[in-house]
């Protein structure tokens, strides 16, 4: 990977900026032209190293509820399930773990009636043995940050 790649994975990583042209910014201060900081973005996103670019919205300020889903999923459906929870448009994480519960996701909606008919779909799938509902109750952010391009001067041995 090239320097300039991994200075924009770095920069991206800081977010945008909510303005007209956020990628005519970021292009300045990168030193680049802006249609050439989209193509890399584009191939870094189609060689796998960024898989979504949008935005994070506190749904809760929007009428959005959210509520953490643990399922136990038969292994020869896990996939075909998994697949269609990402469907829905208000889950955001959904990801494996080696435990009975084997398949988790956050889900947000904007109504009980929504959530519910949502899982009610989900645990008439084959292969789903167990749903839980864990609601959120307190809300918590963390960012991480993968810094991909060292500093001059970093020793890293």
């Amino acid at each position: 990977m090239e320097k300039i790649d991994k200075k924009i994975l770095d920069r991206l990583q800081m977010g945008l900026e909510l303005e007209a042209s956020p990628f005519q910014k970021m292009a300045a201060e990168l030193g680049i032209e802006a249609e050439k900081l989209l193509q890399r973005i584009k191939k870094l996103k189609k060689e796998g190293y960024i898989r979504r670019l949008g935005g994070v919205f506190r749904s809760s300020r929007l009428g959005y509820k959210s509520t953490l889903i643990a399922l136990e999923v038969e292994e020869e459906n896990f996939y075909q399930v998994a697949e269609i929870i990402n469907q829905h448009s208000g889950v955001t994480h959904n990801y494996r773990r080696d435990h009975q519960l084997n398949l988790w996701f956050t889900l947000s909606t904007a109504s009980e009636l929504e959530r519910e008919n949502f899982l009610a779909q989900i645990k008439a799938l084959p292969g789903v043995k167990e749903l839980y509902q864990l609601p959120k109750e307190k809300f918590f952010k963390l960012n991480v940050f993968f810094k991909m391009e060292e500093e001059a001067g970093d020793d890293h041995q």
